[in-house]
């Protein structure tokens, strides 16, 4: 079958759903009802949501649910988590409050610095362009004034930039490492426009420095982008109590608890293969609040798992101790994150996450991001030290089970009652459901 379209992206949206319809499906009308049950009712909505990327045609719907009772830093907050994944707003609401009667969560900010770099191509002496750049780099920065004129009203800006030498690794590259303030806003497209500023005077200026010559003028620019990579916009969240206040109705022995709850700690430290397990589990909880609040997710899974890497082997991103008696269990994660800008001003349930979390500045929601990720991760730890991961998890799963096979109230009750205190599986489930509609 040929596929190929020619100017799809001119069509009307009604064209590309019936031409997807009838190329793709052997059952046309049934692919076209199922694009068209998630379009949204009000018009207004559903526009604005096709306006967000190109080619659109339906609508992906995640959940959109709420962990309450965080304690964080003394003040109780409800946070937002936008997630496919069952079990997860559960674990880190159980975790919430645990955690609220033994002080709460803690979060601090430890920096806020962004990096966005232009690469370039210099045919000619380091020690040429290192000085020019000596003697240039003030009118460098002042070139980007227009662009960066709010921005410093708001006390942002560019921080510093560097010259730096790579030509060990590419013949004759050479970069602007630039760092940046971006406040409140997450700050990608400031950032770009700032690095092509910066690119335009470079070549501009080199063309006019008498002391290069022909060939070291044919200055190439490569490219001008952010790093997804911000080591230096870190955040740390926290939790301690004493090892003997870690007894609850789960925890009968605390002091064993939290022996082997660090072990499993150390094991993701130095085990790649658990590591990164580990740190999935700490990014359900970041990547939900992250959804949920407009921000991007892809960019902060990157630049996370990247900080993960820093030391040369991939390794857990928390860490936990016990010292004088004392329980200690945290991590510190680089977080990229807006509170304006993108779809926090667009999403109507954006802006009603937001509103939730009573408004934050981007250094709150990065607390709030860091403790939901502390919180997901000391819940999976938890259950895997404790009872295993499965219990809890497929007992959230049998609703997914359930549906799958169109199960009545009156089945589900029964199913509902005879797992209770049975292992759940597929396998296990399905058995079941056949017996009970024989």
């Amino acid at each position: 079958m040929n596929s190929t379209v020619a100017g799809f992206s001119k069509l009307s949206k009604e064209e590309k759903i019936n031409w997807i319809a009838k190329t793709y499906f052997h059952k046309p009308e049934i692919a076209l009802q199922t694009l068209k049950q998630y379009w949204n009712d009000d018009q207004k909505l559903q526009q604005l949501h096709d306006e967000f990327i190109e080619n659109t045609v339906s609508n992906f719907y995640l959940p959109f649910g709420i962990a309450p009772n965080f304690l964080i830093n003394n003040s109780v907050r409800t946070i937002p988590m936008a997630i496919e994944e069952s079990s997860v707003v559960a674990a880190a609401s159980k975790a919430a409050k645990f955690w609220a009667s033994r002080g709460g969560f803690k979060a601090t900010v430890i920096g806020t610095e962004k990096i966005g770099q232009v690469h370039f191509i210099f045919n000619g002496a380091a020690q040429k362009l290192t000085d020019f750049f000596n003697q240039k780099k003030q009118l460098l920065l002042e070139s980007t004034d227009e662009i960066t004129k709010n921005m410093r009203a708001r006390g942002g800006g560019i921080s510093e930039i560097e010259l730096r030498d790579k030509s060990n690794l590419i013949p004759n590259y050479f970069q602007f490492h630039v760092t940046f303030e971006t406040k409140d806003s997450m700050g990608a497209n400031f950032i770009n426009s700032c690095l092509e500023q910066l690119a335009k005077t470079l070549q501009k200026e080199v063309q006019e420095w008498n002391k290069f010559d022909t060939d070291e003028k044919n200055i190439e620019i490569i490219m001008c982008i952010l790093s997804n990579y911000v080591p230096n916009c870190l955040v740390r969240a926290e939790v301690s109590c004493l090892v003997s206040e870690l007894k609850d109705k789960n925890i009968q022995d605390p002091e064993a608890f939290a022996n082997k709850f660090v072990q499993a700690v150390k094991i993701a430290e130095v085990e790649p293969f658990r590591a990164v397990t580990h740190n999935k589990g700490i990014m359900n909880g970041i990547d939900a609040v992250v959804i949920a609040t407009g921000n991007d997710f892809r960019a902060v899974e990157a630049g996370v798992h990247a900080y993960a890497s820093k030391s040369g082997n991939y390794s857990s991103l928390s860490q936990a101790k016990i010292e004088n008696g004392k329980f200690y269990f945290w991590l510190e994660i680089p977080l990229a994150l807006g509170t304006v800008g993108g779809l926090t001003s667009l999403h109507p349930l954006v802006k009603l996450a937001l509103e939730m979390l009573e408004n934050p500045s981007s250094k709150e929601l990065m607390e709030i991001v860091a403790v939901a990720g502390l919180a997901q991760n000391f819940a999976a730890l938890r259950s895997l030290t404790t009872t295993g991961i499965q219990a809890g998890h497929m007992k959230m799963h049998l609703n997914n089970i359930l549906n799958q096979y169109n199960a009545t109230d009156a089945e589900r009750e029964l199913i509902k009652t005879h797992f209770k205190d049975q292992t759940v599986s597929h396998a296990a489930t399905v058995s079941f459901i056949e017996k009970l509609r024989q």
